[in-house]
């Protein structure tokens, strides 16, 4: 496999992306990379599913705490921690994106400068 990037125009990524707006005129054919926009894709859904979790969670904690009843109340405590780390979780997922996204970004321009170079 070569060092060549993968790239795709950006109606095609956008169409991976579900965009359905109808502009035609944002279609413009041009390159994407097709690393990156998975890289986004993927951490924008796997930190999506942390934060479904959470919702799920401060309701389960919502409605314990509206019951009143002493056990479920008790239950919370744990509810709480879990949200708190799953906050934890978010953060460290957009900092793992950030680094992912910055490395492909360094990476691809070297690969430009390199090419513009060899030209």
């Amino acid at each position: 496999m070569d060092n060549t990037p993968q790239t795709l125009t950006t109606a095609a990524a956008r169409s991976l992306l579900e965009d359905t707006d109808g502009d035609e005129e944002a279609d413009v054919e041009e390159p994407c990379d097709l690393e990156a926009w998975e890289t986004l894709r993927n951490s924008f859904k796997e930190v999506q599913s942390v934060l479904d979790r959470n919702r799920r969670l401060i309701q389960l904690a919502n409605d314990n705490h509206m019951s009143k009843i002493p056990h479920s109340l008790a239950k919370n405590v744990d509810l709480i921690r879990e949200i708190n780390a799953n906050i934890s979780r978010v953060v460290r997922l957009y900092s793992d994106l950030s680094e992912k996204f910055s490395g492909i970004v360094h990476e691809r321009r070297v690969l430009r400068d390199k090419a513009a170079k060899d030209a």
